[in-house]
């Protein structure tokens, strides 16, 4: 397969080109610098839970190669970079006295990216509760919310001047659902009401953490990072098209009519309250919840082809396979469904300026005999990804910024170290770091868009 040579767009002024990361990812240090343990430590560190027992304890050592993984993204030309904040390195204890070591090392992160011209765009939460929250009711508890809250103070108050784009959560859905519905995440739950109030108090903590950053210093913008599907029916059967009508609540309306509308979809509460406890919805939080966001983050990894069935016994639904090609991990391959939930976005829910918070795809790398890593896969598929945000921009989407998932290989949750999403082969065992065919064609694209921009200003 060979790459497209001629890079998408071109994108206007001013876009953002980036590449992200989570903590618990890649940052290793587990038991370092003061940090407490975290579920994913917990998890991680139960056998059966993760492939081949993989734990994130070392991950791709960030946490000692800082400065040389920010050269990364000056080589690639990055102007802006997404990270998250571990939790348990700020907060051990999930509330309580600060950790000092865990806010200079995102300090010296911080400045080390407003050496490099490179925009911050800072996640409070990827998925790394504290374990003393989870041992007191963790996101099933209302006093979470508010621990969270006072984690965004902490962080705002020391970190805030530093950081022009928030971004409170990241992909709820997964924190509730995956986490506490099919058990593929931690804390490894399999309730259907443990999910609900789960996705309850996590919006319920987004609303407070809003309410604390803008409180706080820097007076940056502050959003969400939602992963959003493209739902779509399998036929105009009335029996496909009510299945597909649910799965697109339980995976895009759950969460963005409470975060957006203050309100959560009539349909699929009425169908959650014949199968679970829904009372956390009549507590008079969504006025809370419903902040007023500045920016709304979009991670897109996949579609779905719904028929009635009973594969999702809670949703009487089932996922058609993909009749196309497929990531590694197997993800369909479809661009055109980033450009239907970019257009959306914007034309349900906005207008508010959005940004591809996360996309990408895992292929089956490999470094060659001469060291390098050809990953034409992936290399073509960020090409017709990229294409597809440009494609939503000429139909008038206010997007501003795309970050390609992930600038590393690293941990990748219940699959371990199996699957690489990088841009940047990590060899886990010496912690080299080898830029793949896809990081040289990122740099280009970005590199290309620069000259275009240029262009465009000394034009004008």
């Amino acid at each position: 397969m060979l790459p497209n040579p001629v890079p998408p767009g071109p994108f206007p002024s001013g876009f953002l080109f980036g590449t992200a990361t989570a903590s618990y990812q890649i940052e290793g240090a587990a038991r370092e610098g003061g940090r407490g343990p975290s579920i994913w430590d917990t998890y991680s560190h139960t056998q059966g839970k993760v492939y081949r027992g993989d734990t994130g304890d070392i991950a791709c050592d960030h946490y000692h190669r800082l400065d040389s993984d920010l050269d990364l993204l000056s080589w690639l030309g990055c102007g802006t970079y997404r990270f998250s904040i571990a939790w348990p390195r700020v907060l051990p204890a999930g509330h309580g006295p600060v950790n000092q070591q865990g806010l200079d090392f995102y300090k010296r992160l911080l400045d080390g990216l407003h050496r490099r011209g490179i925009v911050p765009m800072v996640t409070l939460y990827h998925w790394d509760l504290p374990q003393p929250l989870q041992d007191t009711g963790g996101w099933q508890s209302r006093d979470t919310a508010g621990r969270f809250g006072d984690y965004a103070a902490a962080v705002a108050a020391a970190l805030g001047d530093l950081v022009p784009l928030w971004v409170t959560l990241n992909e709820p859905w997964c924190s509730a659902f995956a986490g506490h519905l099919y058990g593929r995440h931690a804390p490894g739950l399999t309730d259907l009401t443990a999910a609900l109030r789960a996705a309850h108090y996590l919006m319920l903590g987004h609303g407070y953490a809003c309410q604390a950053l803008r409180a706080g210093h820097g007076g940056g913008q502050v959003g969400i990072a939602l992963n959003l599907t493209d739902v779509a029916p399998a036929s105009a059967d009335p029996g496909d098209a009510a299945a597909a009508a649910r799965m697109d609540g339980h995976q895009n309306r759950w969460f963005l009519d409470p975060i957006l509308r203050g309100e959560y979809p009539k349909d699929l509460l009425a169908w959650y309250a014949e199968r679970a406890d829904v009372s956390f919805a009549a507590g008079g939080d969504l006025p809370r919840v419903a902040q007023p966001l500045d920016i709304l983050g979009i991670n897109f990894y996949e579609g779905h082809t719904i028929a009635a069935g009973d594969d999702d016994p809670v949703h009487s639904a089932k996922r058609l396979p993909p009749a196309g090609p497929v990531t590694h991990s197997g993800l369909a391959i479809e661009p055109a469904g980033l450009t239907n939930v970019l257009r959306r976005a914007h034309d349900d829910y906005g207008p508010i300026p959005l940004y591809v918070t996360e996309n990408g795809a895992c292929f089956n790398d490999y470094a060659d005999p001469e060291g390098g890593v050809d990953d034409f896969e992936r290399v073509d598929y960020l090409s017709g990804y990229f294409g597809a945000a440009a494609e939503a921009i000429r139909h008038g989407v206010d997007l501003r910024g795309y970050y390609v998932w992930s600038l590393l290989d690293n941990f990748e949750w219940s699959y371990g170290y199996s699957r690489r999403f990088g841009l940047v082969y990590v060899d886990y065992r010496t912690q080299d770091r080898v830029p793949k065919r896809s990081a040289h064609w990122y740099r280009d694209l970005i590199a290309t868009h620069s000259a275009r921009s240029r262009g465009t200003e000394r034009a004008t």
